[in-house]
């Protein structure tokens, strides 16, 4: 088995922290240990043994995570080192070679990268921009009619940050029973909504559905690596025994911290930041592309720290955000690393007079683009 190279994550991993302005992350400015933890706390805290834990997740913070979902108990999660170790466990535990994966893009890509790994097929249906970043029913029907495996779905979406609807998730699911086939959806950005309250989980309404999640998006804490799978008891089983085998347990001192954060009204005020954070951004950003002469345009995102403008320029996305990185000192995401050249992806999830200064540099490196070429 070969993983092939995960672009954007080696892209982020080489240069996030050799450039003035991370644009390229994709969750809120990550929070401090003592804005987690109130002072009265901290002498049990340092009182932590370093030691190994249950390696599916401890009772209580199982029970903390089941909370979150309707008719969950412990037995349906598994604890993993952040949702990334979640979309593995449950892929690994769900294909064989030779199945058939339909894969959602734009996307995040390492579950097709894991496809790719594990000998399966991934066959692309596609959110439409001029539809807002909705999908196409009748598309994924008939893909479905041809057999498959596993329908993989990220929802809210990274890049786009689009929401599929009640009717079109509904509309998913009963495809997958016609074909038999699993969903896997990453909900890793569900809490960091730009209207409105937290949107319901997938988990609860198709019996053959996996749902991933974790602390690293929506609740400003990337630095835990505490993720999670919801699934069916015999699955999440399954996907323990892969765990014996890569990350054994998150570590003690993640566990305490994150069932301070799942405690709810320390959950209700995380993502209440998160939203403070991303929403003003949003606005910040809009504003700012209507003073580029036309070069970006954008679907405005529903949720996540992200957006995913289209670029008016003749070059590629790869190629633009080389330039920006080392003529501005500005990292962003570009769009062929998600399966869709022409547009980037940028995080909304700076500090406002620090996503105002990246901005400033953005655009002086798009006009001299569109002056100079690429």
């Amino acid at each position: 088995m070969k993983f092939p190279r995960f672009e954007m994550e080696r892209w982020q991993s080489e240069w996030e922290h050799h450039v003035r302005f991370n644009l390229g992350e994709s969750g809120v400015h990550p929070l401090r240990l003592d804005e987690v933890v109130p002072a009265e706390e901290r002498d049990a805290l340092f009182k932590t043994e370093l030691a190994y834990l249950q390696t599916d997740g401890t009772s209580e913070l199982k029970e903390s995570i089941a909370r979150l979902y309707p008719g969950a108990t412990a037995d349906n999660i598994l604890v993993t080192t952040g949702s990334i170790e979640a979309n593995f466990q449950a892929l690994l535990h769900l294909l064989e070679p030779g199945d058939r994966v339909l894969f959602m893009r734009p996307n995040f890509l390492q579950m097709q990268g894991l496809t790719q790994a594990f000998g399966a097929h991934s066959i692309p249906f596609y959110l439409k921009e001029p539809a807002d970043w909705t999908l196409d029913l009748n598309e994924v029907s008939d893909l479905c009619s041809k057999g498959v495996k596993l329908i993989v779905v990220t929802d809210p979406n990274n890049p786009v940050g689009s929401v599929l609807s009640l009717e079109q998730r509904r509309g998913l699911e009963e495809l997958a029973a016609r074909a038999g086939a699993w969903l896997v959806v990453d909900e890793v950005y569900l809490g960091a909504e730009l209207e409105g309250d937290t949107l319901p989980s997938w988990w609860g309404t198709y019996p053959k559905t996996v749902v991933t999640c974790g602390l690293s998006k929506a609740y400003g804490l990337p630095g835990l690596r505490v993720g999670w799978i919801v699934a069916l008891p015999e699955i999440v089983q399954s996907c323990w025994a892969g765990k014996d085998y890569t990350s054994i347990s998150i570590s003690a001192l993640s566990e305490k911290l994150a069932i301070r954060a799942l405690q709810p009204d320390k959950r209700a005020a995380l993502l209440e930041r998160t939203r403070s954070i991303i929403r003003p951004n949003w606005e910040i950003f809009a504003s700012w592309m209507e003073d580029l002469d036309g070069i970006l345009t954008c679907v405005p995102p529903k949720a996540g720290a992200i957006a995913f403008p289209r670029y008016h320029l003749d070059i590629n996305s790869s190629q633009m955000a080389q330039r920006l990185m080392k003529e501005k000192s500005v990292l962003i995401c570009p769009g062929d690393q998600f399966g869709l050249d022409g547009f980037f992806r940028v995080g909304l999830g700076n500090p406002a007079a620090e996503f105002r200064q990246a901005l400033e540099e953005v655009a002086a490196g798009l006009r001299l683009i569109r002056d100079q070429g690429a």
